[in-house]
């Protein structure tokens, strides 16, 4: 047996259901706002931060093993010093007298222009860890508001979690009873509006939302329900209001049930 083939006004009601059910989704979306994104950009601030925290220490790290190799070649030095000193005792000539003596100072100035490097890393040293310490407490800080933000949405996500589950569910299934033309309309319409209205009531002789007037013998063929009308300036599909007053009325049990 055929499938009997929708009226205008089924097709109508169906829609608006559809409708009814999506701007309710979108209403709990709206409850997070811009909660999900904040919390987000928070993230990537704070991974961020520690990414240079983690350069600063590198930094740091690297600047105490120069420390490190530097002191041990003083002590290379002083040793090599010594050993000259000791063989300025033994010297037979002036030639190895000098040669000696040139040597010992080479050793003792690689001392001294290590010291001095040393004690330039050191004042890296000292600024890069006030750099740190700020930074950590930035971190503290962007992390405390991070998981304050995290909290809240969690709460918002708890609470609408289950209705919206739901409501996707019943989107689907109501998606599946209209043609997928009018279905197809339906969805590029949402996508052009701010509002996500695709079809609407007529309000005061103006289509849902809008200031344009209608004329009349136009609100009266919407009020046929015999072929799917709609706004000339903003494209929604119209309905006439008491389509729109039985279907709220019908779909608030569904609403309840969610």
């Amino acid at each position: 047996m055929a499938k009997k083939e929708s009226t205008v006004e089924e097709k109508l009601r169906a829609l608006f259901d559809l409708q009814l059910i999506d701007t309710r989704i979108d209403e709990i979306r709206n409850v997070r706002g811009e909660l999900p994104l904040e919390v987000e950009d928070l993230e990537n601030e704070v991974a961020g931060l520690n990414k240079r925290l983690d350069n600063f220490n590198e930094e740091v790290a690297d600047f105490d093993h120069q420390i490190k190799a530097l002191k041990n070649g003083i002590e290379v030095a002083q040793e090599m010093v010594k050993k000259y000193e000791a063989n300025l005792k033994n010297v037979r000539n002036n030639r190895e007298y000098n040669s000696i003596t040139k040597e010992q100072e080479y050793q003792e100035l690689e001392i001294q222009l290590s010291e001095k490097r040393i004690k330039d890393l050191k004042g890296k040293i000292e600024l890069k860890s006030e750099a740190i310490t700020e930074l950590k407490e930035k971190i503290d800080a962007r992390t405390s508001h991070l998981n304050s933000k995290k909290e809240e949405l969690d709460a918002i996500l708890d609470e609408t979690r289950k209705e919206e589950e739901l409501l996707k569910k019943k989107s689907a299934e109501f998606s599946k009873n209209i043609e997928q033309h009018l279905l197809d309309a339906y969805q590029r319409i949402r996508g052009n509006v701010k509002n996500g209205l695709a079809i609407v009531p007529v309000e005061r002789g103006a289509s849902g939302g809008s200031y344009f007037t209608i004329p009349p013998q136009t609100q009266m063929e919407i009020a046929s329900r015999l072929k799917i009308i709609t706004d000339e300036h903003s494209g929604r599909i119209l309905v006439d209001p008491e389509l729109a007053a039985e279907e709220r009325d019908k779909m608030s049990a569904v609403f309840k049930v969610s």
